[in-house]
């Protein structure tokens, strides 16, 4: 469960345990990454239900995320390929490095 406030060193203690996790359970890694990358999107202030972004964002960073997190909901699913959850974690990987380093700061 994404708890909210989480500062960057929370965050990346968290992210290291998934990245750990990737090699026993790649889907349920990306299940987790989803709701870690999720709130922290949230706190940087991206509007994920309207991924119309705001002036100055990255709009790439909303899509990779929303590609990622349709992989999620895939693997829920039972439907997901290797390449879906391979896909999603490079493009989980991409948008929490562009957080942690270019929007390290609310």
């Amino acid at each position: 469960m994404v708890e909210p406030g989480l500062d960057l060193h929370e965050w990346g203690t968290r992210w290291a345990e998934l990245e750990d996790m990737v090699a026993d359970d790649a889907g349920g890694a990306v299940r987790e990454m989803v709701r870690l990358v999720e709130g922290m999107l949230v706190e940087r202030d991206y509007n994920l239900e309207e991924p119309v972004t705001v002036e100055g964002e990255e709009p790439e960073v909303v899509r990779l995320f929303l590609s990622a997190r349709e992989a999620a909901r895939m693997v829920d699913a039972g439907t997901a390929e290797d390449e879906d959850v391979s896909n999603a974690l490079d493009d989980l990987r991409s948008v929490h490095e562009y957080l942690v380093t270019d929007r390290a700061e609310p």
